[in-house]
């Protein structure tokens, strides 16, 4: 790592996952992979906002400095509100990669650069930039993040673990993000590297041999032996057993020391020179707009239909049409238009495919194409479309199921909780009575399942006739908004006659109540002791409408203070209040682990039982989380009535370390409460997902992407601390691909078992294809069980590493200071691929011009291009990009009064020039 630091150098950055880094206040040391990672982040994020609003011709003038003032000038100028929680989502996926890398990859040399693995490290970076490239491509932008998480780690591992900076290089080394580019000049396994530092704070320990042959080394980490080639230099550090043996001492720069403080500075800047190129070379690979994207930047509201295509289902087919288009077209240019649709219809054997698209027009021509068909028989595959949905979907999604069947997939039922605990996204389903069920939906125990799945995930379980669907399908443009968050979420089987209260901040607009459930009596009760009972449709509180199981209640604007439900039934119920509000939060359930950098890690799966549960948690704002104030964080049953306290743990940044001693046994949630220091106002959130503790635990990592038409095996590891016996395992992927793995495992109360999963990806799977591999191990008598979801990418094997070439071969035109919108300048340009795999696209990187291109064929493809701007714009930057994601750039600007200069080419002026005559006559002026 770079650095075993405290705290993020800027406010921007979410997470901060290693303990010593983040969670104890070590003065004067501030450089991490994330402060690292994050500082580059945000300054890219910064210049590409910046870069799109030029192109739209508007402003970007963020008003503060914290994320979420990025994000809304970012955004642009559309009504409605802006949440921050997609943002810092997406930077936590890469930020929280960093703690990954130090616990699963602690002993591999390559992906710290030690032991001289200068090939296989930069393979690494090279191999992991390509599936980034190729993820994205296919829209699967959470393992393109992930991936950028632990490729960044390695690349500025580079810098503090070799001795680039100590052969007094200036700037990154290229050749390390470059495939057409080699490492040069390793030192030989026998050539000496280091003298022999007894100290261990020796200020240059590196042979003359080296430093004036300019040879490449780095350190050897021995975490397991002493052992190193002969007169190798060693990392260093306490937990390094080969710095013991001559030559002693160590090489890294991870921390500043008293005799190493301006190599380890010079480390940090050349670090993070690095992954600023880095990230530069995957934004002209995907372009400005897939880039933000790519880091968050989008509106958070998703539409997300999965659809029973059966016969009986042309009523609900034709209301879910309307309420799409409806949200389309009623919502377009606002915050709040989905910036995300997702479509999953199913029938019998036949489910999917995913349909997702940004395009609304693509959603509307999806939708309108699905028709009612075929199923004779009742239960539907129900599952394995919400399967698709739930891993194709952005985290957090709110997902609506139309169904009037139960399922035939039952089979999928614990992949599926696996999942909505995951990815934290809600499942409602609207299930309309059929002719084709002999008994009622409530009476039908067929049914429950989805009852569940809405619980567990903070969704709705609506039961509703045909013809009165059109009225329940509100909630679906209620949810489908912008900074959604949920208020007060209960469940109560059987119902208790009970005051329910829950907070209302100046904040929070549009509240909506949801009540579920038949034959249930309350009152609504408002801060100043206004009531309205469930009788009265419309009252002094709000407008009621009540339609199947579900009564909604649309408050009459949001008085602040503490408001009541008063349930005075006994049957049972579940209640979720809703509003819109900028202020939100985060959160992941952690654990520390041990090694050279002890850190925390997120949990894959259910926190472990018989120990406290931790949380990394972030408040988001308006303002940024320096604007609030949290006060109270607390485990809760949803269906009971145990609230468990945690301890807080502030840190910079917004984040804070949750600790819960005495968590409840079984479902909980997350409540929150705070101020919002700006307005001294009260606020409460709540988690939807529900979570429970398990004595089981699954362990898998993926070390590689998968190889179209090749086998990949991929070792796991169960440990229990429950019931001894034959273990269950079951695993899954939402791809189908073919897969084999043991079918049980035999465990001893506190011990371990290793079993394999092998999948086969088919030999035409397209590059870039994003697979949800669910392992899932489940106890003698399914007592306990627990999983893990890991994201595998299928990337093809690349041969072509060279870039495109973009010549410049004319510029046209003269600007002047003093009247740059009266006039305007050209530049044309020639691009070509060579023999390589063929350009993909062609694109304005910075500049608000125009670009035409025409394709000739001259023994190679070339595309003659001309770009016209105004003076007021007088640079631009053309990045051209092939099949397998190199990119080839163009960069110009235009000097004012005094003519034009120069600023880059891909190939020396002389050669240009020979095409000059050719290209003017392709384009006469």
């Amino acid at each position: 790592m770079i650095m075993k630091s405290s705290v993020p150098v800027v406010a921007l950055i979410a997470l901060v996952v290693s303990r010593v880094q983040a969670f104890v206040s070590v003065g004067g040391i501030k450089n991490t992979h994330v402060s690292i990672t994050g500082s580059a982040v945000m300054e890219k994020v910064r210049e590409v906002c910046e870069a799109v609003a030029e192109s739209e011709g508007r402003d970007f003038k963020p008003t503060g400095s914290s994320a979420e003032e990025l994000l809304r000038a970012c955004l642009g100028t559309a009504t409605g509100e802006v949440s921050g929680a997609k943002f810092r989502t997406a930077l936590n996926q890469i930020y929280m990669q960093n703690g990954f890398v130090d616990r699963d990859f602690m002993g591999s040399a390559p992906h710290h650069f030690n032991n001289e693995a200068f090939n296989e490290g930069r393979n690494l970076i090279i191999q992991g930039t390509a599936a980034i490239k190729a993820n994205v491509r296919t829209d699967n932008l959470q393992s393109a993040r992930e991936t950028l998480g632990r490729v960044c780690h390695t690349l500025q591992d580079f810098y503090s673990h070799s001795n680039w900076v100590e052969l007094g290089n200036k700037s990154p080394y290229a050749n390390l993000i470059r495939p057409d580019l080699n490492i040069e000049k390793i030192a030989d396994i026998a050539m000496p590297t280091c003298s022999d530092c007894a100290s261990g704070t020796c200020p240059n320990q590196l042979l003359p041999a080296i430093l004036n042959g300019k040879y490449l080394t780095s350190g050897y980490m021995g975490l397991f032996s002493s052992d190193k080639p002969q007169g190798k230099c060693s990392h260093g550090g306490e937990t390094d057993l080969s710095s013991t043996q001559n030559p002693r001492g160590g090489i890294s720069k991870d921390e500043p020391r008293s005799h190493n403080t301006d190599l380890h500075n010079n480390a940090v800047n050349l670090a993070s020179e690095a992954t600023m190129e880095l990230l530069e070379d995957i934004r002209g690979a995907i372009g400005n707009k897939d880039y933000l994207r790519l880091m968050g930047i989008a509106r958070s509201a998703v539409l997300a239909f999965v659809i029973d295509t059966t016969g009986s289902m042309s009523d609900d087919i034709a209301e879910a049409q309307r309420v799409a288009f409806n949200i389309i077209d009623t919502k377009k240019g606002t915050q709040d238009e989905p910036s995300e649709y997702i479509l999953v219809p199913f029938n019998d054997p036949e489910f999917g495919p995913l349909i997702r698209t940004t395009d609304s027009d693509v959603m509307k021509s999806e939708i309108s194409k699905i028709r009612a068909h075929g199923g004779g028989d009742t239960p539907e595959m129900c599952l394995s479309a919400l399967q698709l949905a739930l891993t194709g979907a952005p985290s957090s999604s709110h997902i609506y199921v139309f169904t009037d069947a139960p399922p035939k997939d039952m089979h999928l039922e614990k992949t599926i909780s696996a999942l909505i605990r995951s990815t934290k996204s809600s499942v409602s389903f609207f299930m309309t009575a059929s002719r084709r069920s002999k008994r009622t939906l409530t009476a039908s125990t067929q049914f429950q399942v989805y009852y569940d799945m809405a619980l567990a995930s903070g969704g709705q379980a609506i039961e509703v006739s045909k013809s009165s669907l059109s009225q329940a399908t509100d909630i679906i443009v209620d949810t489908s908004t912008s900074a959604l968050v949920t208020i007060l979420q209960r469940s109560r089987n059987p119902g208790l006659v009970e005051s329910i209260p829950f907070l209302l901040d100046k904040s929070v607009s549009n509240t909506t109540i949801y009540i579920t459930g038949s034959s249930l009596t309350f009152n609504l009760r408002s801060p100043t002791g206004v009531t309205q009972s469930n009788t009265v449709d419309n009252g002094p509180l709000g407008t009621i409408q009540k339609v199947g199981n579900l009564q909604r209640i649309q408050l009459n604007g949001t008085e602040m203070g503490l408001w009541h439900i008063d349930m005075t039934t006994t049957q049972p119920y579940t209640i979720k209040v809703m509003g819109q509000s900028a202020i939100t939060f985060i959160y992941d359930f952690v654990e520390e682990f041990k090694g050279p950098h002890p850190a925390f890690a997120a949990i894959d799966g259910r926190p472990s039982a018989g120990s406290p549960a931790k949380l990394l948690l972030t408040l988001t704002g308006e303002k940024g989380p320096e604007a609030l104030e949290l006060q109270e964080v607390a485990l809760m049953e949803v269906s009971g009535v145990k609230v468990s306290n945690g301890t807080i743990e502030k840190m910079d940044g917004g984040d804070y370390l949750i600790t819960v001693k005495e968590v409840p046994e079984g479902e909980f949630v997350v409540l929150l409460k705070g101020k919002d220091k700006t307005s001294s106002s009260l606020f409460q959130r709540q988690t939807t997902t529900q979570m429970s503790q398990s004595k089981v635990t699954i362990k898998a990592v993926a070390d590689s992407s998968m190889l179209p038409g090749e086998v990949f095996k991929m070792n796991f590891t169960v440990t229990t601390n429950g019931t001894s016996g034959a273990y269950t395992i079951r695993a899954r992927n939402d791809k189908n691909i073919p897969m084999t793995h043991p079918s049980t495992l035999n465990l001893v109360s506190g011990g371990s078992a290793q079993g394999t999963v092998s999948l086969t990806p088919p030999g035409n799977t397209v590059s870039g294809t994003d697979v949800t591999l669910t392992i899932e191990a489940e106890g003698p008598g399914g007592s306990d069980s627990n999983y893990a979801v890991l994201r595998l990418s299928v990337l093809s094997k690349v041969t072509d590493f060279s870039p495109p070439k973009c010549e410049i071969v004319d510029v046209q035109g003269t600007c002047y200071s003093s009247s740059c919108s009266s006039s305007n300048w050209e530049l044309s340009v020639n691009i070509t691929d060579g023999n390589g795999t063929g350009i993909e696209s062609i694109s304005i990187q910075q500049g608000s011009g125009n670009f035409t291109q025409r394709e000739v064929l001259d023994g190679v493809i070339v595309f003659m291009g001309v770009y016209d701007a105004s003076c007021c714009s007088p640079s631009v930057t053309l990045s051209a990009v092939d099949k397998v994601g190199n990119v080839g750039r163009c960069s110009y600007t235009m000097k004012s009064s005094a003519g034009s200069r120069l600023i880059s080419m891909s190939l020396p002026l002389w050669a240009s020039l020979l095409l000059y005559g050719f290209l003017r006559d392709a384009f006469p002026l």
